[in-house]
Order: C-alpha cells, then sequence, then structure tokens
C-alpha cells in the first residue's frame, strides 16, 4: 500500500470520526451566551429567554454573559477569537450587520469569523410621533414635512444605530427632508420624544409597543409588508405605499468560525425547538417579537444580504461612526 496516499486520507476520517463523536456528545458543559449590551435591552431578554429553554433541552445551563462596551465590538471580538467548540454563542442583531459598513477597520472580519447558528426571533420597526403633533396618519405626517422642509426632526440613539439608519430609509422611502438628532442612547430619544422636543422616532416594535399602549406616543406605520397583530390599526409599510421602508428588528446566535457543522446544526436545532414551542411563542410574543427559526445557511444568508443593504444605506447617507 502507498503510505504517502494513506496516511491524509485516515487522517481526514479521523478527523470526521470525532467531529461526528463530539456532536453526539455534546454539550458536556455549560454553554456560555455572550450579549454585546446591557442586561435589560430587548437582545438580553431573547438570550435569556433562549437560554433558559435550550437548556432544558440540551440537558446544560446556559450561561449569560454581557460583555458591553464600544458598540457591540467587546462582545464580537470575544466571540470572533473563541474556540471554534460550540461552548461560546453570540447573540447577534441588527447592529451586528450594521457594524462593517460602518467601521471598516473592526479587529475581525464579521463575515468570515462567525458561522451563522439560527435567527431566532424577528420583529418590525415602527414610525412613532409625540401625540402632539398634528398628525393622524403617516401621510398627514409626510405633506407636513414637505410643506416645511427642513424644519422637521427625527431623533436616534446615536450616530449609526438601527434608530439612525431606520430614519434615514423613511427619509428615501418618503421622499423627505429631515433633520437628524442623535442621542447618547435609545432611552434618552424616548425620553424627549414623549416630552415633544423631537417629533419623530423609528425604533423597534417591543420598544415603542408600552408607550404605544400608554398613549404616549402614536404609531404611524410599522416596517412590514403586513399588519401587526400587535398593532392591527396601523398600516404597513407596503399599504401605506413605502415598499423602500420595511426593515425588521431581529436577534439570533452565532458561534465561532470553524464550529464544527454538526454542532452548529444540534444548536439550531435546540433552538429551533425551543422557540418555536408553545411556551415560547408565547414568551417572545410578550416581548413584541415572533419566532423565525430558520436553518444555518439561511441565518448566514440573511446576514449577508443585511450587511449589503446598511452599507449601502450608510454610503448613501454619508453616515460617519460617533
Amino acid at each position: 500500500m502507498n503510505m504517502s496516499r494513506f496516511l491524509p486520507v485516515a487522517a481526514a476520517l479521523t478527523i470526521a470520526a470525532g467531529s461526528t463523536a463530539s456532536a453526539q456528545t455534546f454539550p458536556v458543559r455549560p454553554i456560555t451566551i455572550v450579549v454585546p449590551y446591557a442586561v435589560g435591552g430587548t437582545t438580553d431578554i431573547v438570550a435569556r429567554l433562549a437560554a433558559n429553554q435550550v437548556a432544558n433541552g440540551l440537558g446544560q445551563a446556559f450561561v449569560v454573559d454581557n460583555k458591553v462596551g464600544g458598540g457591540g465590538l467587546i462582545g464580537w471580538g470575544t466571540v470572533a477569537r473563541a474556540a471554534p467548540d460550540g461552548y461560546t454563542v453570540l447573540t447577534t442583531e441588527m447592529s451586528f450587520t450594521i457594524a462593517p459598513g460602518l467601521l471598516p477597520k473592526m479587529p475581525f472580519d464579521a463575515q468570515k469569523d462567525f458561522s451563522h447558528i439560527i435567527t431566532a426571533a424577528s420583529a418590525p420597526h415602527v414610525l412613532v410621533v409625540n401625540p402632539g403633533l398634528p398628525v393622524k396618519t403617516v401621510q398627514d405626517f409626510i405633506a407636513l414635512a414637505k410643506a416645511k422642509p427642513g424644519t422637521m426632526n427625527y431623533g436616534s440613539g446615536g450616530n449609526g444605530t438601527n434608530t439612525h439608519l431606520g430614519g434615514e430609509l423613511f427619509k428615501s422611502a418618503a421622499g423627505i427632508d429631515l433633520v437628524h438628532i442623535p442621542y447618547k442612547g435609545a432611552g434618552a430619544v424616548l425620553t424627549d420624544l414623549m416630552a415633544g422636543q423631537v417629533q419623530a422616532l423609528v425604533t423597534s416594535l417591543p420598544t415603542a409597543l408600552p408607550h404605544i399602549r400608554s398613549g404616549r406616543l402614536r404609531a404611524l406605520v410599522v416596517t412590514s409588508e403586513a399588519r401587526s397583530p400587535l398593532l392591527p390599526d396601523v398600516p404597513s409599510a407596503k399599504e401605506a405605499k413605502l415598499p423602500g421602508f420595511v426593515m425588521d428588528f431581529w436577534v439570533g446566535f452565532a458561534a465561532p468560525a470553524g464550529t464544527p457543522q454538526p454542532v452548529i446544526d444540534k444548536l439550531n436545532q435546540a433552538f429551533a425547538s425551543a422557540l418555536n414551542s408553545d411556551d415560547g411563542k408565547r414568551r417572545l410574543a410578550e416581548q413584541g417579537l415572533t419566532p423565525v427559526v430558520n436553518t444555518p445557511a439561511q441565518a448566514s444568508q440573511q446576514a449577508a444580504s443585511e450587511m449589503k443593504r446598511w452599507a449601502a444605506v450608510v454610503k448613501s447617507a454619508d453616515i460617519k461612526p460617533e
């Protein structure tokens, strides 16, 4: 036998066998879910909900670790550098796909350094205004903005955030001129919007929903092709003839690149089963979210598509990081 030919084949078979064995026994110890943001936000809530649900299915504890700082960079970098063994999982969301177009010199490659596991849940964004503004519909708002170009404003949680890009997307879809007022965080802009200091905001439905229900904010349009069951009286972007204003707030999970595919698949199945269960759906609905539970390939495709889309918006609007 030609040993020079046999050895590479034997090595490949050994690696394949080891990968299969590790997937069959995985997990044998607790798994860490890294959240790049502070405790209490929607991303953190979804991570903790998933951790509790998936732990039961896999028979191992999931530990949520909030790695806060750098607008997400610290948490993302932590997972990019982690061992690719399935025991460190990143909570991803919209900002993860905005960052590559906004921050071209990140200390990792957002496309190549992660293996996407699943898009777990999503919700539309919603355009909200202060109830004191003399508009009842999104068409009223557009007409008012066109009548007073450059005098109306919208707030955001800061340059390059989802609320900033959502505002720019609305401006483009509606063909209007609004002044951008950046704040240092979503909480501050919400406070000033309800006080009438700014006039409009595009934010995720889970963030705005309590204030809409309390009457402190008025919802004009949801950024989806169909109406949200949580706001059945509010038109969709498609109904409002703003097809370019369709955008989702979503939360997903990813692992370091190089994590064995059988481990990725096992995690995908565990997350999908937990979040698509009756209890998982109920808990997500309480946050204004619905399960997505796609495949790893679909999650990867979605992330790549979102990165391309937001890079184009950042370039078109000439958005610079703070």
